[in-house]
């Protein structure tokens, strides 16, 4: 009986010894593609973050420290006041308002989602869709906690500059801007009412995908940020996501055939799922690796 009570006890012990590993073993995904000079890390990021959950791990400390450039998806990500000129250019249309475009059912999920953002409606009366919904995306989430000031890539940048190290951009700011603005009307308002049916649950589904960002879980991350917007919206999601992801494999492809480390850092949306960085460069017959 002592012996049985004691194979049970090393057993629980080694189970609990599995669960604490793999506990600690659970970090943000991050993958490497080498050239035959070069190395390029891929790192996808979380643009909202609470200030009260670590995420840098060994991997991908090693992977930063050993990067002599960091690639964000626009170099500027901390200078805000830029984009204020451009807003207020492409996003606000006085002479249409925003409740002149939507449907009646639409306007209540409209008065019942902008009740968490100041302003409330009235605020995004004079905005266009696609304005608007940016601006509803973002306040659950901050009402939640999260802060797009401690987001992955603000604190990644300084790690670089501090370092000397350089810090470059796929796209530019006003770029980003206007793959919102360019769109048709019908794809800006698509674009807002998939915010506004997701704004019940918006709060709940961010809270899983930071959960999935933490553990690496990619196919849960692809499942949350791709798979619904890529059924009911396939046009709005080529544009948004599968063009831009391109656009990047291009540019990635020739940090490949350069020389020296590079650390990419791009929203993880863009690295998941069948239509990511990672499965588009395979296709080009690259090894991506996950780290």
């Amino acid at each position: 009986m002592n012996l049985l009570r004691r194979l049970i006890t090393v057993a629980i012990f080694l189970c609990a010894l599995a669960a604490s590993a793999l506990r600690s073993s659970a970090e943000p995904a991050i993958w490497v593609v080498k050239g035959p000079h070069a190395t390029v890390y891929l790192f996808g990021t979380i643009h909202a973050l609470d200030q009260n959950h670590p995420w840098h791990s060994a991997k991908i400390d090693a992977a930063i420290q050993q990067s002599q450039s960091l690639w964000l998806e626009v170099p500027n990500v901390d200078d805000a006041a830029s984009m204020q000129p451009l807003i207020l250019q492409l996003g606000i249309d006085t002479a249409h308002p925003l409740s002149s475009r939507l449907t009646p059912d639409q306007i209540a999920k409209l008065n019942k989602a902008a009740a968490g953002v100041p302003g409330g409606s009235a605020m995004l009366e004079p905005m266009k869709p696609w304005l608007a919904g940016m601006m509803l995306s973002l306040a659950p989430v901050m009402q939640a906690g999260y802060d797009p000031n401690s987001g992955v890539e603000l604190q990644l940048k300084p790690e670089f500059t501090k370092a000397g190290k350089p810090v470059k951009g796929f796209e530019t700011m006003e770029q980003q801007i206007h793959y919102f603005a360019d769109m048709s009307d019908k794809a800006q308002l698509d674009f807002l009412v998939s915010e506004l049916d997701d704004a019940d649950s918006a709060v709940d589904k961010f809270k899983e995908l930071v959960a999935a960002w933490y553990s690496g879980d990619t196919a849960k991350l692809d499942a949350l940020n791709n798979a619904d917007f890529r059924g009911k919206y396939p046009d709005l999601f080529q544009l948004l996501v599968v063009k831009r992801n391109q656009n990047f494999v291009a540019q990635i492809q020739n940090l490949i055939k350069g020389e020296g480390v590079s650390f990419v850092a791009v929203g993880v949306g863009h690295l998941v799922g069948k239509d990511g960085v990672p499965a588009m460069l395979e296709k080009q017959g690259y090894k991506v690796s996950r780290e």
